[in-house]
């Protein structure tokens, strides 16, 4: 028990996934919060993130992020409220940003918090536009990409948290067109008419790459990649002289229990001169203060348009998970404590 009288409760890893993670893969455990050492504060939960990449920390095999262990709580991001401190700088009422996720309630050291401002925005926006996933559409697209005035951009998974920053983004430095793709009529609705993507398609339609070639017919010469397979064949397809390619995700093979084939138009890297990068968001954390300087205030004006899919209650965050990997989110998935 705690000050507040709180008990908590945290989903664990119960054994790892092969394939298609279900909700066996998960434990949800009624546990006592604890109390807040030296130099620790105890943080309520209120909102917290699930996202693509937790999938492959559920997997034992050696990546960018540490395995989540079997037996023990998973984590990712997430904000609430100090509800005891014995913290210089984090009072109690204070709201803070840490990624001790997968719980209700967390004890964080003064290091691995900080404070957040939530007149300016919603707190749980800091999960997203104003976050991880905000950050990795900025940085994927100007520095891993160098997108420039005049570009033509095609985003793969683009009614998600990332790709819809994206597009719009582009849009608003001058791109000559953004074009999307994502899983739905309803989200491709979405792009086209409260997003200002110039042209959006359902992938499930019919081949990636032939409607990717009718909806961008001069060509593209910017491809931010959250889905990879048959997205990146018809990129590379459709890639104009000089074409450069971020590699963000690859959804579509997360899942995957044997090795997938690569696309079989990489020859083109040559007479194009193609570049493709992969890149972490880790890596572009310096970039940080540009891009909130340049984007809160596009958020708060409304320049920036964004959509959250929340689901309540910590025991449903197993399934919003799944959800997610499964494409059903418009924008960022949240889990409302």
């Amino acid at each position: 028990m705690t000050e507040s009288g709180d008990n908590a409760v945290e989903i664990r890893l119960a054994e790892r996934p092969h394939g298609e993670p279900t909700m066996a893969n998960f434990e949800i455990a009624d546990v006592d919060a604890g109390r807040p050492g030296p130099g620790q504060a105890l943080v309520r939960n209120t909102w917290l993130s699930v996202d693509p990449y937790m999938r492959g920390r559920m997997s034992s095999a050696k990546s960018y992020a540490a395995p989540y262990e079997v037996g023990e709580p998973m984590t990712g991001g997430a904000v609430g409220e100090v509800v005891a401190s014995n913290a210089d700088g984090l009072a109690v009422g204070d709201t803070v940003l840490h990624q001790l996720g997968w719980r209700t309630h967390a004890i964080v050291d003064t290091d691995n918090a900080a404070k957040i401002d939530v007149t300016s925005a919603p707190a749980q926006a800091y999960l997203g536009v104003l976050g991880m996933p905000g950050l990795t559409a900025y940085a994927g697209l100007f520095d891993v990409a160098r997108f420039a005035e005049g570009d033509a951009v095609f985003v793969s998974g683009a009614a998600g948290a990332v790709g819809s920053m994206v597009g719009q983004l582009a849009k608003l430095r001058g791109a000559s067109r953004v074009i999307g793709s994502a899983g739905s009529a309803e989200k491709v609705r979405w792009l086209t008419e409260e997003l200002g993507f110039d042209a959006a398609f359902n992938y499930k339609d019919g081949p990636v790459a032939d409607q990717l070639k009718a909806a961008a017919p001069d060509g593209v010469d910017v491809y931010f990649d959250n889905v990879g397979g048959e997205h990146l064949e018809a990129a590379i397809g459709s890639m104009n002289l000089g074409g450069r390619i971020a590699i963000c995700g690859m959804i579509s093979q997360y899942n995957a229990t044997e090795p997938q084939p690569g696309p079989r138009n990489l020859v083109q890297f040559i007479a194009k001169r193609i570049t493709m990068r992969g890149f972490l968001v880790g890596d572009h954390l310096d970039a940080r203060p540009r891009f909130v300087d340049e984007v809160a205030p596009l958020v708060g004006d409304g320049s920036i348009v964004y959509s959250e899919t929340v689901v309540d209650g910590i025991r449903s965050a197993p399934q919003a998970f799944l959800d997610l990997l499964a494409g059903s989110n418009t924008g960022k998935m949240l889990v409302r404590v």
